[in-house]
């Protein structure tokens, strides 16, 4: 186990979670992707991506167990890296195959990727304010199917997940932006800028 490498990454997603705080503090982490934010998730997105040409998907054996958590947070947040994130999810592919990686993050990353590049999702785990303002799952499968793969991997169904979002939602008072419309509108603008969609 290489623990220099594990405390590298390990740093990487410190500085993240620290940024996030700094934002929340001062009530402007909701107001769109921030661009402090963004710089400091592309720059993370290109350390690790150093790290894992070197040594592959950065799996327990490899890093430690807290090093492969943060490597994969590191990866799920680099979100204007389509080509690290798709990298990314093809290698924890391999991980998961020779089970040195954990399903339910392949899942999420597998998702993740599929919003961005508007198809739906096999495992329902990505979330966001619709049109009426509640808190759902972005568009995917068929619920029966999906309910199915999430079994497979040890979670629970999407409509559980439903309701945990929701009472999430409600217990910290986050609220949908008021113009769903606008924000719809900056988002595809952002998701064609970083070549998630052409």
């Amino acid at each position: 186990m290489n623990s220099d490498i594990g405390k590298k990454i390990i740093g990487l997603k410190n500085k993240d979670i620290n940024l996030r705080e700094k934002l929340k503090r001062k009530g402007i982490l909701t107001n769109g992707y921030h661009p402090e934010m963004e710089k400091l998730h592309s720059a993370n997105a290109k350390e690790l991506s150093k790290i894992i040409d070197k040594i592959g998907y950065p799996t327990v054996d490899k890093v430690g167990k807290e090093a492969s958590e943060a490597a994969w947070l590191i990866i799920q947040h680099s979100i204007g890296q389509p080509d690290f994130m798709k990298k990314s999810k093809r290698l924890l592919e391999i991980a998961v195959h020779e089970e040195k990686a954990d399903p339910k993050e392949l899942a999420y990353l597998m998702d993740r990727i599929a919003v961005f590049e508007g198809k739906k999702q096999f495992y329902g785990t990505q979330f966001d304010w619709d049109e009426n303002g509640n808190m759902s799952p972005m568009p995917f499968d068929d619920l029966e199917k999906v309910n199915q793969r999430r079994r497979v991997i040890g979670l629970n169904t999407l409509e559980e997940q439903v309701e945990i979002m929701k009472n999430e939602v409600k217990n910290v008072n986050k609220r949908s932006q008021e113009d769903f419309e606008k924000r719809r509108r900056e988002y595809e603008q952002w998701r064609k800028s970083v070549g998630w969609i052409k």
